[in-house]
């Protein structure tokens, strides 16, 4: 007995074998289907039902999985505006509290530097004062002395009305001088008070500054985090973010509105010109953003395919040649949307690449699409990201329906990967 009849004898208990009959008009044939036939075709069966469910559950799991990031980065942009804004808002109060803290702290010193005026200038009265009444008193003394002798003899035929006019002008230049006192003494209390008065303006002046100062500090060090991942983007994809700054600023020239330069301050204050220097150099930082977020604009960092679909090539060298893009296979009809803002350069068939559509984006980036089984795009059309140029095919040198997606970067092919990576590092 052979093995094939041995199998067949130990699978007869379950898979008892059957006859298909075959009629014709005059003959009739039957096909038997031994046990062995039966279980290798059930297996077949089994095998391919098992690999439909695993493949469909992968393109689920891949359309979920991306509906899920992009999300996820729209709500994170959202959440770090919304605390930028705030930050700005309390940068805003707490300078207007400063400006009127400063404000009253510089009346406040003119109306003690008023005081001290008056001050000086009783006292110089007060002194001329008193330098006048000892001159009188002394020349009454004198006088007084000089008399004596007459009036002890005239007493008698004069009377005392000589020396009550004497003891009434010495009443008068005493009442005087307790006058200039008590002013004098009123101008020292007065000057005292705004002494005080200048000091807890300074005091307050001094937490307003500290707050702003601490405010500063956390708007500087929230932007600061914020460029890092913007920079990174750049570098990611191969570029200088030095020179992507510089060429959009020659495109983005103007000024206004929160990025306007502060005006320096004129009364020389050391902690007021660090203040500044610190608010400028955040001012500095979030232009230096404004302009990250322009050229990231001008990007392709979308997704040409939003559908179910799987990569099944990637960047680099394949079977010895070059692969130049990245290959998404997916049903034919399947959209193909375009990653960025750009202009329509060719719309056609073109060699291996089958229906191709290429789109110049600024900054020196092209994307190109090949393989469509339809194109929807003329040359010379402005698109904008996420528009609908074509739809997925089997166009030119392809072994089945996909996009085969390439980015060029001033006519040198790059991974497009890293740019499609790089989108994550966006806010």
């Amino acid at each position: 007995m052979t093995v094939m009849d041995r199998l067949n004898a130990s699978l007869e208990k379950w898979l008892p074998e059957q006859r298909l009959f075959l009629r014709s008009d005059d003959t009739t044939r039957f096909v038997r289907l031994r046990p062995v036939t039966q279980a290798v075709g059930i297996s077949g069966i089994t095998l391919v039902f098992g690999w439909t469910l695993v493949a469909s559950s992968f393109l689920v799991i891949d359309a979920v999985s991306s509906g899920n990031s992009r999300d996820q980065m729209q709500r994170s942009q959202a959440a770090f505006e919304e605390r930028l804004e705030q930050l700005q808002a309390e940068r805003d109060a707490r300078a207007a509290e400063a400006l009127a803290a400063q404000s009253r702290f510089a009346v406040a010193l003119d109306q003690v530097s008023q005081m001290q005026t008056q001050l000086l200038t009783s006292e110089e009265g007060r002194r001329e004062l008193e330098t006048g009444l000892a001159a009188v008193q002394s020349t009454l003394r004198d006088t007084i002395a000089d008399q004596d002798p007459a009036l002890a003899s005239t007493t008698d035929a004069a009377g005392p009305d000589r020396a009550e006019e004497f003891s009434v002008a010495l009443d008068i230049l005493s009442g005087e001088l307790r006058s200039a006192a008590d002013q004098r003494v009123e101008a020292e209390h007065q000057a005292e008070t705004a002494k005080l008065a200048a000091q807890e303006l300074t005091v307050e002046r001094d937490q307003i500054l500290a707050r702003n100062d601490e405010i500063l500090t956390q708007l500087e060090d929230a932007v600061t985090v914020s460029v890092a991942p913007l920079d990174d983007v750049f570098r990611s994809v191969g570029m200088n973010p030095d020179e992507v700054l510089r060429t959009i600023r020659s495109g983005y020239s103007g000024q206004g509105g929160p990025l306007t330069p502060m005006s320096y301050s004129t009364r020389g204050d050391a902690a007021l010109s660090q203040g500044e220097t610190k608010a400028r150099q955040i001012i500095v930082t979030l232009d230096q953003m404004n302009t990250y977020r322009i050229a990231i604009e001008k990007l392709p960092l979308a997704m040409p395919v939003t559908d179910s679909f799987r990569y099944t090539s990637g960047f680099g060298r394949r079977w010895g040649r070059m692969h130049e893009g990245i290959d998404m296979a997916g049903p034919v009809g399947t959209p193909i949307h375009v990653t960025g803002d750009g202009v329509v350069t060719f719309a056609g068939r073109q060699g291996a690449y089958g229906n191709l559509i290429k789109i110049r984006h600024e900054l020196g980036t092209e994307t190109r699409y090949a393989h469509l089984n339809r194109i929807h795009v003329k040359v010379g059309d402005r698109v904008s990201q996420g528009d609908r140029i074509g739809d997925m095919g089997n166009t030119g040198r392809s072994t089945g329906p996909h996009l085969h997606y390439e980015v060029r970067m001033n006519g040198r092919a790059v991974d497009p990967m890293s740019f499609i990576k790089a989108a994550d590092n966006v806010q």
